[in-house]
């Protein structure tokens, strides 16, 4: 064999083995670790200290909002408000409220409009745009924070988020209350009590259709927490907690 047909052979060999490898490559998982680890989404931010951050989707709402920022403010609480637009526009003076008592307000999409595979990028992007702007109409300032409706994430919304310069914020896995079905006050209260965490980011709703088991399930946790040395933060505090718990050790809290 010559040289020139050596050198054919190795070279066709390489080719294949790196075709084979590549055709075996295990696929990258893209689960929470993955996104985590990526900065993407925040589903909860583990810290030293006994913080905990409240956060309420889908109003305001005229009924309810008014007494959950009462009793936020009765136990020197800030929660973080995900309004939806097209409420915001309605009830602009409630947005307002939550901001002016120290509340943070967020964006969680003008009409709740899920991200699901069938879902335009740009029918997306209008709804999250929209909403920021009710929310700026309200005399807030631009959010920073975007919640998706349902939860419901994929490559889209997150290029979306990053785009409009958003942090994608959920909630932890243990402390999804589910109000929103109305499971009962002890369940609701349970709920959160017995999975307490620092850093935990709780998921409640603050516009539930006729009912208002969140705001009696609050009467409990809220002074129940407080007694065990909890601390009620924004979802930005947290986050700037962590930053600065990870400049102080030299470690990051993901």
């Amino acid at each position: 064999m010559n040289l020139k047909a050596a050198r054919t052979i190795g070279l066709f060999t390489l080719i294949l083995m790196l075709g084979t490898s590549s055709a075996y490559a295990k696929p990258v998982q893209k689960n929470r670790q993955y996104y985590e680890e990526r900065g993407e989404i925040v589903w909860e931010v583990p810290t030293h200290d006994k913080l905990i951050a409240l956060t309420f989707d889908d109003g305001p709402d005229p009924v309810q909002t008014p007494q959950i920022l009462a009793l936020l403010k009765q136990y020197q609480a800030k929660g973080t408000f995900f309004v939806l637009g097209k409420w915001a526009e309605k009830y602009p003076e409630l947005v307002m409220q939550e901001q002016h008592e120290g509340h943070e307000v967020a964006n969680h999409t003008y009409a709740h409009t899920y991200a699901v595979k069938s879902t335009a990028k740009d029918k997306f992007t209008q709804d999250m745009v929209a909403a920021e702007q009710s929310i700026m109409d309200a005399g807030v300032p631009r959010p920073l924070l975007f919640r998706p409706p349902g939860g419901f994430y994929n490559d889209m919304v997150i290029d979306v988020a990053k785009q409009k310069g958003y942090t994608i914020v959920l909630w932890s896995w243990h402390q999804d209350t589910r109000d929103w079905a109305s499971p009962g006050v002890a369940a609701i209260t349970n709920k959160v009590l017995k999975n307490a965490r620092n850093g935990d980011i709780v998921l409640f709703h603050d516009k539930v259709d006729g009912r208002n088991q969140t705001v009696a399930a609050l009467k409990t946790i809220l002074p129940k927490l407080q007694q065990e040395g909890y601390r009620f933060v924004t979802v930005s505090e947290l986050l700037a907690m962590k930053a600065k718990e990870a400049g102080k050790d030299g470690v990051s809290f993901k």
